[in-house]
């Protein structure tokens, strides 16, 4: 038996095992994912004030290298070195200012219409069904199954108060010194995180080419070169969707309001914010925002719950094909049915924050995998099947990560060889 025959054999037997080995794991993570979902919830919640500093810092990046190349053209040269600490400053700085004037303009109005709110909404549901009625004067039986409907659910509702809400109250109140200091918790884990996202941001060139390093020193530079360009991807992809759908959001929140106090809607602020909050989530968000939005509306003035849904669609229409598009730029590339995708299935797993990192992360998920049938199509001799599908535009350039490197490695810094 000849070498050739030998490594043969070899490769087939580590390819056997290799598969044997990752069927197994496969179903043990299976099997043990409700213990392994508990166990990631605890290094979660011990890891809290890192996860807020990383969000925080990664935030606060683009802001953070835009000040910091305004500082190095304009201070003197002495100075320049003072230039990435004073970045850093300013980018907290303008991030708390303006989370401060947001909660100081929205916070007490908001606590006001709750509170408004829950003192008028039982004697607003008596008006709505009044007026329900007097609508259907025409209609005595479906006028019956109204009033039926109504009494069964005034007296369910008076004995869940009586069974249920009164006797839970000593327990509600004996959990308020848990709610509070959970409360306390975490904002100790978020004051922790500002000072990580500090250190982060201040030694963020510092890691990017320390990750470099490690990247191409444990890889080849061929595969080092295609995982460096898929973090480029996933970068941009990230970074540009995240940010652009939150400054998307709030303009869509500020749009509503000023649209909505003109025709002095009620709770306008309240409705408002549930639209630019809601809005954050791809493909569903406006759904989600307009249901208790409208109720809140149909409630207290029923027509105007209709010219309000008329004006979320126009709103929507609007976001969706102008507003959306040029603050987000290209889009990610993905279908309707993989955006539906992702978010169902991010957002079982990981909540509300699944549903927003779902298009981004499935986005890069899905570039890795067609890189991969591309790879293999090629090395089957199948490449006329690629003709059917454009290739993705070039998106990542080395000049996002390059961009967080101190000038004198990008400068001394040999590239690794490029294959063929």
């Amino acid at each position: 038996m000849n070498r050739n025959e030998k490594m043969r054999y070899v490769y087939a037997m580590l390819t056997g095992f290799g598969t044997i080995a990752l069927s197994v794991l496969f179903f043990f993570i299976i099997y043990q994912f409700p213990t392994l979902k508990q166990w990631a919830g605890t290094l979660a919640q011990i890891l809290a004030p890192f996860i807020y500093g990383g969000v925080i810092a990664y935030l606060l990046k683009p802001l953070c290298n835009a000040y910091e190349d305004f500082l190095r053209k304009h201070l003197i040269a002495k100075h320049k070195s003072l230039a990435n600490g004073l970045a850093v400053a300013a980018s907290l700085f303008t991030g708390l200012l303006l989370t401060a004037l947001l909660l100081l303009l929205i916070l007490p109005q908001l606590l006001d219409s709750i509170l408004a709110l829950a003192q008028t909404l039982p004697g607003e549901i008596k008006t709505f069904v009044i007026w329900v009625s007097q609508y259907l004067e025409n209609s005595p039986e479906m006028l019956d199954t109204l009033g039926q409907g109504y009494q069964t659910i005034s007296m369910e509702l008076e004995n869940w108060i009586q069974t249920s809400l009164l006797p839970s109250i000593t327990s509600l109140m004996g959990s308020v010194g848990l709610v509070a200091m959970r409360t306390v918790n975490m904002l100790f884990d978020l004051v922790i995180g500002i000072i990580v996202a500090i250190y982060l941001l201040s030694s963020r060139k510092k890691f990017a080419q320390q990750g470099k390093m490690i990247l191409y020193s444990t890889m080849k530079p061929r595969w080092a070169d295609k995982v460096y360009e898929e973090i480029l991807y996933a970068d941009k992809m990230f970074g540009g969707f995240i940010v652009g759908k939150l400054i998307d959001s709030l303009i869509i929140g500020i749009i509503c309001y000023f649209c909505l106090t003109p025709f002095h809607v009620n709770n306008a602020l309240l409705i408002s914010v549930i639209i630019g909050v809601t809005n954050v989530i791809p493909f569903f968000g406006p759904f989600i925002g307009a249901v208790p939005a409208t109720l809140l509306i149909l409630i207290e003035e029923p027509m105007q719950a209709f010219w309000f849904v008329l004006f979320i669609l126009v709103l929507q229409q609007f976001d969706g094909n102008i507003l959306g598009p040029k603050i987000l730029g290209d889009n990610t590339g993905l279908s309707s049915i993989w955006v539906l995708f992702s978010i169902l299935l991010f957002g079982g797993l990981w909540g509300f924050v699944g549903m927003i990192i779902a298009v981004p992360l499935f986005a890069v998920i899905y570039d890795i995998l067609r890189r991969l049938v591309a790879r293999g199509l090629r090395r089957h001799h199948c490449d006329e099947l690629l003709s059917h599908y454009k290739p993705r535009p070039a998106t990542a350039s080395r000049t996002v990560v390059e961009a967080e490197l101190p000038a004198e490695v990008k400068k001394g810094e040999k590239e690794p060889p490029k294959t063929k």
